[in-house]
């Protein structure tokens, strides 16, 4: 027997499964904001060397602001001040029209810099000064969390499949809410990143663990749907972030206010059930029946509920001992597993670095950065809803490569668009950022139903951990525009290329019971 033909009996998709998605809802809301919290606490307002030390009484002193600024920092092409440099000595004889600075000798700002605060109360880049020769500080911030998200995704993968799916999850909520409110009270730059570390290694036991729960518990029939909730939770979260980080524009607080909705998350984790298939595959049949009968009650099938015998569950799994124990090396020991598991970690490495490298570029086209990161998390909708038509209609390999192809395409076209067209640039990047989050909605569902139940959190934990790899990697990716200004388009046209390719070599899952044992993988896919 499948476990589908016991979700089945008892409806695979009523008011026990909804309060599931509810739940999930409610703690997957800080994780956007988190995993975006870099391209507001690490802005970078614009700036201009501090020359306030040459006011020495002298003649600088008798000079009006204006004036100051002009005889002792260089100004750009644009007319702009420098960000970056000052003039080794004030340079007087500037105040004269015929004056030319050009070849005058400068210096990196020597006594720090001033900020303008229009945009922003506060920043970590104003905290610790994260400009000029330490701009790549700025970008390690970013990078640091998500190695912290790569290394929590290895953790909680493998813990779930071993401890359970509910537990794990109240672990992560609890250890990433401490961890996120004492980064807001960092002293030092060290003591940030470090506490930044823990903070994306604990809150992603969120996502890996509440996806593959939410979907273990549902039929076929309606497992697109939740995939598409589930990932309509992130663009929820999204679209109120840029709001919020309109409203809070102290860095501190604003770490604080996106993760106050895990203290309601904790709350409400003691109505979030175990998973019934996990119950099973692991050998707690009387576990797994005290779940499937509240299961039925809630859903009022309780005629279903003398199936649920212990003799009826046990024939769910049978190819495979339910004693023994799973880890990340069950991933490589068949070929057919070995195969999926090359496939969709890279898959997920090219998803997440292409979303991330667009969705971290919000400054990069000359318009407003709260309305920038609005924009990026609505045109989410009306893709996402696009998945939820395509993933049966044409199924979830070619919805996966559709997306990944265009989303390339995009990135491409923006390469040659001139840099002076700011608002023509926004828009493909728009529907390049609307492309990618697609392909993202479509590859959390697709892995969690390529994957078979014995290690389905593994699966889910290693594809996780590459995802991770990919964002860590995207804030240095930007960082190549110093070598060439389209060099990071580029890169990242040719990474959602390569992830379509990889995604057409998946097997087709759309209407498919979901594996149960390895075995099942090996023959079936």
């Amino acid at each position: 027997m499948k476990f589908e033909n016991i979700l089945d009996d008892i409806n695979g998709f009523g008011r026990f499964q909804a309060r599931i998605l509810v739940i999930s809802f409610i703690g997957r809301f800080t994780l956007p904001c988190h995993f975006m919290l870099n391209n507001f606490i690490a802005a970078v307002p614009s700036h201009r060397c501090d020359v306030s030390h040459l006011d020495d009484g002298g003649a600088f002193s008798g000079l009006t602001q204006p004036q100051r600024l002009l005889v002792s920092i260089p100004a750009q092409g644009d007319g702009a001040l420098s960000s970056c440099q000052m003039f080794e000595e004030p340079q007087y004889q500037l105040l004269s029209n015929s004056s030319n600075a050009t070849g005058l000798p400068t210096v990196p700002c020597q006594n720090g810099w001033v900020y303008d605060n229009s945009t922003f109360k506060s920043t970590v880049t104003q905290q610790w000064d994260l400009v000029c020769d330490r701009r790549g500080k700025k970008q390690a911030t970013a990078t640091i969390f998500f190695v912290g998200v790569m290394f929590g995704a290895l953790f909680f993968g493998s813990l779930s499949d071993r401890f359970g799916r509910r537990i794990m999850l109240l672990v992560s909520y609890v250890s990433g809410m401490l961890f996120a409110v004492a980064s807001a009270f960092s002293s030092s730059y060290t003591m940030f990143v470090v506490l930044r570390f823990f903070s994306g290694f604990c809150l992603t036991g969120i996502v890996i663990v509440s996806t593959v729960l939410s979907v273990e518990w549902v039929d076929i029939e309606h497992r697109k749907l939740v995939g598409v909730i589930d990932s309509l939770s992130w663009t929820f979260g999204n679209t109120a972030f840029a709001a919020i980080a309109y409203l809070v524009t102290d860095w501190r607080w604003l770490i604080i206010t996106v993760t106050a909705p895990l203290a309601l998350a904790i709350v409400t984790w003691r109505w979030m059930p175990e998973s019934a298939r996990w119950l099973i595959a692991s050998g707690k049949l009387d576990k797994a029946q005290v779940c499937l009968k509240a299961c039925a009650t809630m859903n009022r099938t309780q005629g279903s509920i003398h199936t649920l015998t212990r003799e009826t569950l046990s024939t769910v799994v049978v190819s495979e001992k339910t004693d023994r124990t799973y880890s990340y090396l069950d991933l490589i020991r068949t070929p057919k597993m070995r195969k999926l598991a090359l496939n969709s970690g890279s898959l997920w490495f090219c998803v997440a670095l292409t979303f991330y490298g667009i969705s971290f570029n919000i400054t990069g086209f000359g318009l407003n950065i709260y309305l920038t990161q609005f924009v990026y998390a609505l045109i989410e909708l009306p893709t996402k809803g696009a998945v939820y038509y395509l993933l049966d209609k044409i199924g979830r390999r070619n919805t996966m490569v559709g997306s990944m192809l265009l989303a390339g395409i995009c990135l491409g076209v923006n390469t040659v668009v001139p840099k002076d067209m700011s608002t023509v640039r926004t828009v493909v990047a728009v529907f390049g950022k609307g492309f990618s989050s697609s392909s993202f909605a479509t590859v959390v569902l697709y892995s969690s139903e390529l994957y078979p139940t014995v290690v389905r959190q593994n699966g889910m934990g290693y594809n996780s951990s590459m995802a991770r790899l990919g964002v860590s990697v995207a804030p240095l990716i930007l960082l190549l525009d110093d070598v060439w200004k389209h060099l990071p388009q580029v890169v990242l046209c040719s990474v959602a290329i390569i992830g379509a390719f990889m995604a057409s070599r998946l097997s087709e899952t759309r209407n498919r019971c979901l594996a149960e044992t390895i075995e099942d993988v090996e023959e079936q896919w």
